[in-house]
């Protein structure tokens, strides 16, 4: 199941304009806490929401560079 919830997860990345790795990367730099599977299942029923997890990783990322 962790292979489809990376596919998942990597597709609504990609659309948001990140890596699932840079996305993975930001979530840890955030300190987010949240699991592939609720991480995918967001991906698919929540894109709003997902939306805003991506955002927040992509500041992590942005402030650690800065």
């Amino acid at each position: 199941m962790r292979r489809i919830w990376n596919v998942r997860i990597n597709a609504a990345a990609r659309l948001s304009g990140v890596s699932y790795s840079d996305l993975i990367h930001g979530l840890k730099l955030a300190d987010v806490d949240i699991n592939r599977k609720v991480l995918s299942e967001l991906a698919v029923s929540d894109p709003e929401a997902f939306e805003e997890i991506v955002s927040k990783a992509k500041d992590a990322i942005e402030n650690k560079a800065a």
